[in-house]
């Protein structure tokens, strides 16, 4: 079974580099529409469920703003 996982963005902390787009292997995320209070376009969670918590997001993370559980997985 694949692994699962959730995704939390600070918004705030983002400054937009995008490092965690181009790090993503199952395309999760993608730049915000709307501006943090810095002025930059976060990056945000498009698509939350294909998650599979590999954590290469949190690793590019230059400013720590990206958190990332894995989900138990129940065994069929």
């Amino acid at each position: 079974m694949a692994k699962k996982g959730t995704i939390t963005i600070n918004r705030e902390l983002c400054k937009g580099c995008y490092l965690c787009i181009r790090a993503c292997p199952v395309k999760v995320l993608e730049p915000d529409t709307e501006l943090n209070t810095s002025g930059s376009y976060p990056v945000k969670a498009k698509n939350p469920n294909n998650c599979i918590a590999c954590g290469n997001c949190y690793e590019v993370c230059p400013d720590v703003c990206i958190e990332v559980c894995a989900l138990e997985t129940a065994e069929t």
